[in-house]
């Protein structure tokens, strides 16, 4: 069973920065793409992110320029630096393998909110 922790939400203004984090199994780093996902309240999951086993990040087009997806394979971690923050960025964002299809199993999320 794969195990996924997010952290690193919070409360901030909008053109503020976050960072978070994703702890996850070793199992899953190897070969797979991870992704960063949010979910809005009433609304599907959507990807925001998604970097490859070899390190090439890829973007939604609402995040481009603003958001960094990065990965540490030894300590099996993937990130999000949220920078230039939009109310429209609010959400609980969550890690996963990407494609998400290949694991059903969802960490906690973290909760990210935007707000002046």
């Amino acid at each position: 069973q794969v195990q996924l922790v997010e952290s690193g939400g919070g409360l901030v203004q909008p053109g503020g920065s976050l960072r978070l984090s994703c702890a996850a199994s070793g199992s899953i780093f190897s070969r797979n793409s991870m992704g960063w996902f949010r979910q809005v309240s009433g609304k599907e999951r959507e990807l925001v992110a998604y970097i490859t086993s070899g390190y090439t990040p890829i973007y939604v087009d609402s995040v481009k320029g603003r958001f960094t997806i990065s990965r540490d394979n030894a300590k099996n971690t993937v990130y999000l630096q949220m920078n230039s923050l939009k109310p429209e960025d609010t959400a609980i964002y969550y890690c996963n393998i990407y494609p998400s299809t290949r694991n059903p199993s969802w960490g906690q999320g973290t909760q990210v909110t935007v707000s002046s």
